[in-house]
This record gives C-alpha cells, structure tokens and sequence, in this order.
C-alpha cells in the first residue's frame, strides 16, 4: 500500500511531492500524460532551439511562494524584454496605436532556459523513480481503510491519502467517486475556470529581431486578431529570437495552416514583412488538451471560484486533498498559487505523522 498518491505531475503535484520527500513522507506521483509539467510546456523551436512556452510563463515580484522556490533550487530567471514601441490594434483597417510601456511598472519574468527547467529540476529533486506517467485515474473509491483508485487500464492502486493536482472542473468531469463527493462541493467543482483552458498560444522564431532593429519592443494588442497578445520571447543570452503570444479562442477550430496564414498577415501588417520570413512556428491548442479542459457548461469567469475555501478541506474520511492552481487560497490560477497549494498540502498530509505545519 501507498502511504500517499498524488494525481498530477505538474508544477503543484511536483512541490507536494518535492516537499514530501523533504519531510520523509512516501509518495508515488500519477500523470496522465506522457511528460511532466502539466500547463508548464517548454518546446525547442526546431530551427534555432528558441524555448518556446506554450503553457504557463510569466510572473513578478508579488509571486514570493515561487521565488523562494526558484531560488532553492538554484534556477535563474530575467526580466522580460519591453524596450521600444509596444502596439495597440483596435480594428484591422486603422493604423496601430504606438505607446511605450513606462519604465517605472513591475518587470515580469521569465525563467531562465524555458520554464521546463523549472520543472526538470523539480523531476529531479523528486526522483524519476517516484513518478508514473501515463496513468490517468478513474476511479476513486473509500474502504474502511484506505483509498483505493483505478486507472484507465483498470490498475487499482491501493493509499493512505490522495493529492488530486488536477484541474477541479476536470477532475469532476473525468474522475468516478465511490462515495460520491458533497454536493456542494460538486458544484463548485462544475463552476470553477481552468486557468490555461481557453488559451491558444503560439511562438514564432526568427533568425535576427527585426521587431527590435525597427524600434518596435515586440509588444502588440489587438481587437481584432487572430492575435489578442504578442511579446518578444527572445531568449536571455540575446543569441535566439522569438515573438511569443496568444491567439482568440474562435481559431483553435481553424487548421494550423489556416491559423498561421491569418497570423503572419496580422504580424507582418503590423512589424513589418520580415515577420513572413520565420525560421520555426509552434503551437498549443489548451481548449483541445484533455487533461486540462473539459468545455463548460455555461460562461464561467475568468478565475471564477479558485481558491475557493471548499478546496481546503480533504473528503472521503479526510484522506483525499485537493491542489492545484485552482484551489489556492493565495494566486489562485497562476504558478504561485499552484507552488503555495504544493506545500500546504504537503504540510497537512506531513503534519499528522511529523507534527509540522505551516
């Protein structure tokens, strides 16, 4: 028997676990997918090896819980490139506005490397040994003394206590409780927004920065689209050039050629007719993720009900805990959150068996 399970090896299920481990507590990580990191997706551009984030990326000062974590484990980061004109579309057949960022607002950063060092050392840390991919979870069942849960492929794996990392709305979509978890409790898991669900992001990759011979920082916002943000993601060494940003949500049903067609007509109108003349182009479509999103029944709001404090209390005999992003009383639905969320519950699974707690 396990002492503890923790569903999901992103950036919450990777500090529990990595917390976990600190504390001397046993531990087997489940994911779903073939790699770790969950909304935390790092790509090599495949021309000039630019890291590409297709998931989660920035952050600032005020994100302390994933700054303290950044710097125990020795990961650097910078600030994000903003010098020179920064763009503002309103409509497609009006000249751009041009502005510049002032220089005096909170710098957001970026980890050096790609956030995927982020999560590599954190897979480090934990041990390979520790973590299952490929396992995604069905079932969750009480017996009179443990928690017994049963994968896609009918495996069951039999625990002490459960983390679920997974996403609230998914986890109530795709997961069979046995008994059935508290109605309330249900429903707030139904109405509770997946950070990164909606989100179709993009990254170009050029062999010199154009943008930023021309003057132009790289930054762009549009109303009109496809591309709703636009940044220069460009890596820190200066060596490896990109525009990184996100496209509205009514093209993830277009085909990728269709997407990259309107995209360059939309970058190069803008910067210039060398945003044609890309070395690599990546793409993440997180509305057709299965393990992060799950479509919504009606409109749900932006961060609508995460860290809500139902997510504070363990179910089912208080052996089954929820984490993640979404549940984090502190950022809820940014990477802060989900590192704060790790370590609460890491210290409420630990504090019962060591008498620590936060």
């Amino acid at each position: 028997m396990h002492q503890t399970l923790i569903l999901g090896a992103g950036l919450s299920g990777l500090t529990a676990a990595y917390e976990l481990k600190k504390k001397g507590v046993p531990f087997l990580v489940l994911e779903a997918r073939s790699r770790a990191g969950g909304r935390i997706h790092t790509v090599a551009g495949s021309g000039l090896g630019v890291p590409m984030e297709m998931g989660a990326t920035w952050f600032g000062d005020k994100h302390v819980h994933l700054l303290e974590l950044i710097d125990e484990l020795g990961i650097g980061y910078f600030d994000q490139y903003g010098k020179g004109i920064a763009l503002m579309e309103t409509m497609s057949f009006a000249p751009p506005q041009k502005f510049e960022v002032p220089p005096n607002d909170e710098p957001y950063h970026r980890v050096r490397g790609g956030t995927r060092a982020l999560i590599a050392t954190l897979v480090r840390e934990v041990g390979q040994e520790n973590i299952q991919l490929n396992t995604a979870i069905r079932e969750v069942r009480l017996e009179a003394d443990a928690l017994v849960l049963t994968d896609q492929n009918g495996i069951a794996y039999r625990c002490q206590s459960a983390i679920s990392t997974l996403p609230p709305r998914l986890l109530f979509k795709t997961v069979n409780f046995q008994p059935a978890l508290p109605e309330q409790l249900l429903h707030i898991m139904a109405q509770t927004h997946t950070w990164m669900g909606e989100s179709v992001k993009f990254g170009l990759e050029y062999a010199r920065p154009f943008w930023r011979e021309k003057g132009f920082s790289g930054t762009i916002f549009s109303q009109s689209g496809p591309a709703t943000e636009v940044y220069d993601h460009s890596n820190v060494e200066g060596t490896a050039f990109a525009l990184k940003g996100f496209l509205a949500g009514e093209v993830a049903v277009f085909r990728q050629e269709e997407r990259l067609a309107l995209l360059t007509r939309q970058i190069s109108r803008l910067l210039g007719p060398e945003a044609a003349d890309f070395v690599s182009y990546s793409e993440c479509i997180w509305p057709q993720e299965p393990f992060t999103h799950t479509p919504y029944d009606g409109y749900i709001l932006p961060h609508q009900n995460n860290g809500h404090p139902i997510f504070a209390k363990p179910v089912l005999d208080g052996r089954f805990y929820f984490a993640g992003a979404e549940t984090s009383p502190e950022f809820g639905g940014y990477m802060d959150g989900a590192v704060f969320s790790g370590r609460l519950v890491a210290d409420n699974i630990a504090r019962p068996t060591t008498g620590e707690g936060l």
